[in-house]
C-alpha cells in the first residue's frame, strides 16, 4: 500500500473543499474529488501540476510589487511581506502580509476588465474561505483580500497598458471579512471526509 502524507487543506485550495455535491447522498463534490485526486497523483509522482495563464504568469512575476503597492496605497504600518509558512493539524497557509491585528491576501489582477472596480462583494468565493484559513492559522480576527491593478504587461498579441496615471482608488480594491468559525468547522470536517476517501482510494489502487 503506497504511503502519503496525512492530508493537510492548503489556503489557497479552501474554496475547492467548500463546493458542496450535488448529489446530497455524496459527502464530496466532484470538484473537491477531482482536487483530492491531484493531491494524490502529486505525492505518488513527486511533480506539481504545472498551470500556465498569463493572468497567473503576471501574479508570479509582479507578486513582491502588487505586495509593495498595496503596503503603499493602504497606507499599512511597518508591513512587510510575509515568508513564514503557517500549519496546524488541519490546514497549512502563507498568507502575504500578516499584521498586528489582520492578515492580507493580495491579488494581481490582469487588466481593468478583471479590476472588480464596482463589485461590492468578493467576485472569487474561493478567496474569502483562503482568508478564512489565513485567520485561522495566526489567530487573527480579521482579513482583507486586496486586489492590485498594476499595468498589464505586453504580449504577443497586445501592447503594454499603463495604469500610472490614474489615482489609487482605481488601482486597489479591499473587500474584508471577520474571523467565521463555523467555516472552519466545516473545512475540518471536509479534510477528515478528505483523509477517508484518500484511504479508500489507495486501499483500491
Amino acid at each position: 500500500m503506497i504511503e502519503l502524507p496525512i492530508f493537510k487543506c492548503r489556503a489557497s485550495g479552501a474554496g475547492a473543499l467548500m463546493t458542496n455535491p450535488r448529489n446530497k447522498n455524496e459527502a464530496l463534490s466532484e470538484t473537491t474529488k477531482t482536487f483530492v485526486h491531484e493531491w494524490i497523483k502529486e505525492n505518488i509522482y513527486g511533480v506539481k501540476k504545472q498551470i500556465s495563464s498569463k493572468e497567473i504568469n503576471k501574479g508570479i512575476e509582479f507578486e513582491d510589487m502588487a505586495i509593495d503597492k498595496a503596503i503603499e496605497w493602504l497606507d499599512l504600518p511597518f508591513a512587510i511581506k510575509n515568508e513564514k509558512r503557517f500549519e496546524d493539524d488541519f490546514f497549512t497557509g502563507e498568507p502575504d502580509l500578516v499584521l498586528q491585528d489582520s492578515v492580507h491576501d493580495i491579488k494581481n489582477s490582469w487588466d481593468a476588465f478583471t479590476f472588480p472596480l464596482f463589485d461590492t462583494e468578493i467576485p472569487t468565493k474561493g478567496y474569502e474561505y483562503q482568508v478564512q484559513v489565513y485567520m485561522h492559522l495566526t489567530g487573527l480576527k480579521k482579513a482583507s483580500v486586496d486586489y492590485v491593478l498594476l499595468n498589464t504587461p505586453e504580449t504577443p498579441w497586445s501592447m503594454e497598458i499603463d495604469y500610472t496615471h490614474l489615482d489609487k482608488k482605481f488601482r486597489i480594491k479591499t473587500f474584508e471579512f471577520e474571523y467565521d468559525s463555523e467555516i472552519i468547522a466545516k473545512l475540518q470536517e471536509r479534510v477528515l471526509l478528505i483523509r477517508e476517501y484518500i484511504n479508500t482510494l489507495i486501499t483500491n489502487l
